[in-house]
Order: structure tokens, then sequence, then C-alpha cells
């Protein structure tokens, strides 16, 4: 009778352990990313191009018309990063500050350090962030760049959905409520909008705005785990924004990284690493950033190529196969060349580029480069 009660408490014993390695978040290895995220995982598609900023060298970065050219071209995801203004509302912009951008200096001369944070929205509206892209690269200055507004987070998950700002005489037509201006902006269906329907990935940095972040994608219907809406798509086009991975998150900080899953649980994560992080010692250091990506359900490592740790930066061969090894996908960045994407491409499962144009062409999905025609259909 006594063994047979041993017998049964071990069975019990025996099922717990099995409960809990079949729960979610469970490992199925300790060097393996989480059940749950090989499965959020396998909502990603392979061979994605992400559009770093929109594009960085046909328009500028991080505005409507980078981000509708980014579109039409046949990007799977419009890539941006985010701050927060000093009301609290999530714009497009990858510096902190706004000197390098935008006209702040001749607009606010007053103000020495002009940060993101310290303006409003409709002050930073009054900004042009366009006419230093004219003024860089002459060669592919185009009239209608000078004068782009800042966008909002709403502004570009509109544009991903086949909108554009509604214009007036030129000008944004200005959302008014009881006679006051909102800050925001009207939309109208993009009249050349050509059924593409790519997700938004989005960076965050050390700005604590994962919550609002949740706010701003539950009230566009964007937060796939909450009532995500229906968005329309076409055969033959991009329908990444009709998908459980419309929405892939990403940043350089681990306490970021650490927020998503309390914010924004369930959606694909995207750990970013460069050489300083490396700290010339990737050996050592891969273990130690791999272990944190399974503990925190991390799906994606973003290396940079461009690093000067080795000839392949910090995805060489051996990198890859520890990252894959784990059960992980790599989305390296940041392509600007034919040569690149041939050198990287073929060993990782998607890549942030410049050049989305090029990365279409790569993988077969261009016939030839229609960039220009593409901006000049658009307006531009």
């Amino acid at each position: 009778m006594k063994n047979i009660f041993f017998l049964l408490l071990f069975s019990v014993f025996l099922s717990g352990c099995g409960s809990e390695k079949s729960s979610a978040g469970a490992k199925t290895n300790d060097k393996m990313i989480s059940e749950h995220s090989i499965k959020v995982g396998k909502y990603l598609k392979k061979d994605i191009v992400i559009a770093h900023r929109g594009t960085k060298y046909w328009a500028p970065e991080e505005t409507e018309p980078a981000f509708r050219w980014a579109r039409n071209i046949g990007a799977d995801y419009l890539e941006f990063d985010l701050q927060m203004t000093k009301d609290s509302v999530l714009v497009a912009l990858h510096d902190n500050t706004l000197s390098r951008t935008s006209n702040v200096k001749e607009v606010f001369p007053y103000i020495s350090k002009p940060a993101t944070k310290d303006f409003t929205l409709k002050e930073l509206r009054s900004l042009d962030f366009g006419t230093w892209f004219n003024k860089k690269y002459p060669k592919r200055a185009k009239k209608e760049f000078a004068g782009q507004p800042v966008l909002t987070l709403k502004d570009v998950i509109m544009i991903a959905e086949g909108y554009r700002l509604l214009r007036i005489g030129g000008e944004p037509a200005k959302e008014v409520i009881d006679n006051n201006w909102t800050g925001n902006y009207l939309y109208e269906i993009d009249p050349q909008d050509n059924k593409n329907k790519p997700g938004i990935y989005i960076e965050t940095k050390k700005n604590n705005l994962e919550k609002l972040l949740q706010k701003g994608l539950k009230d566009a219907g964007w937060l796939i785990t909450d009532h995500p809406k229906k968005i329309k798509t076409y055969k033959g086009k991009v329908n990444t924004g009709n998908t459980k991975a419309r929405v892939i998150l990403q940043s350089f900080h681990k306490k970021s990284i650490e927020q998503f899953n309390v914010y924004l649980p369930g959606l694909p994560k995207c750990l970013l690493i460069n050489s300083v992080q490396a700290l010339g010692i990737p050996k050592a250091f891969y273990p130690k950033i791999l272990d944190f990506c399974i503990k925190n359900d991390v799906e994606i490592l973003g290396p940079d190529i461009s690093s000067k740790e080795n000839s392949y930066g910090l995805i060489a061969p051996w990198m890859v196969e520890m990252i894959h090894s784990t059960g992980m996908i790599i989305h390296p960045y940041t392509f600007n060349t034919t040569q690149e994407f041939e050198k990287y491409a073929p060993s990782v499962e998607g890549v942030f580029t410049n050049r989305a144009d090029l990365a279409l062409i790569y993988y077969k999905r261009l016939k030839n480069n229609i960039s220009e025609e593409v901006l000049k259909e658009l307006g531009y």
C-alpha cells in the first residue's frame, strides 16, 4: 500500500512537471526560445524587405514621401523610430533633437538645444522636415519635399493602410474641433495607392513610451492581440498589414524590450545590437545577449552589418549559426548596395534597407528599378 502511495505521488509530480513544460512561455530547452516565441516567429514571412525610415535615399527620411514611396515600391514593412512630444504625442523621428532634419534653428532661434520632447505637436508641425534633404542631396531634390511636416504614429499607419494627408491649396488640412486645431491632420484615400498593404516596424528609444504605444496601436486597430481591424488586401500585392505580424517592435535597449512584454505581449520583438554593445569581443557577447533574448521572449535579432568586428560585421557565419540554433530569426541592418544583399541576405530572414528598390530586385520581386517612376506617380 505504501509503495502504491509513493508511486501515485511520483506520478502527480511528473504530471505537474509535464504541465509546467507545456505552459505558454515554456522553453524547449534552456538554449532555445520559448514555444510561445516559436509560435509568434511563425507569423513572420521570410525574405522580408523592411524600408528603413521609409527611405533615406530617395526622399527625406520618415516623411510622407518616404513612406508612400516605400509602400508603393512593395516593401513589406515601413520602419520608423518613435519620439514623444511635450504633449505626449508619438511622432516618427529618429533623432532626439531636431537640428539635423528640420529648420528648427530658423523657427526657434532662441532655443540652443532643441529636443523633440520639449515641443508640442503643434509646434513641431510648424517645422519643415524636407528642405534639409534637398540641400544635402541636390541631385535627388524635389520641390515637393520642401515643407514636409513631421508625422505622427497614426499618420504612418494611415499611409500603410492606403491613405495620404488631405491637402487644400497644397497645405495639409487641419482637424478642427470646437474651433481649435487639434494638431492633427485630415486624410483622404491616396489616389496613387497601388493596393500594397505593408506592416509597420517600430523602434523605441530610452523614452518610456511603450504604454502610450499600446494605446496608439489599439486606437488605430493595429494591436493584433486586442480586436484588430481587418485590412483589405489584394492578390499579388503586399498583405503584411492584415497578418498577425502587422506590427513588429524593436529596440537597442533591454529595458524597452522588457516593457514590450508588459504592455505589448504577443507582438514580435527584435533586439538590435551593434559593435558598442559587443565591446569588441562578440564570442563572449553573443551567448549573453542570446540568453537575454531567450529569457525575454525575443524572436528576432537585428545585428549591424557595418560593425568592424570582422569582414561580416556582427553576422559572421558562426554568429548566424549560433542565433539560428536558438530558434530566433535574423533581420540585420542597414543594407544600401547590391553587393551587401549578395553577401549577407542568403543567410538571414529579412533586411533593413534604405534601398527597398534594390532589395526587391535582389529577391526577384521587381524586374527593374522603377524608383523614380514611383516618385513621379506619387506626385514628386
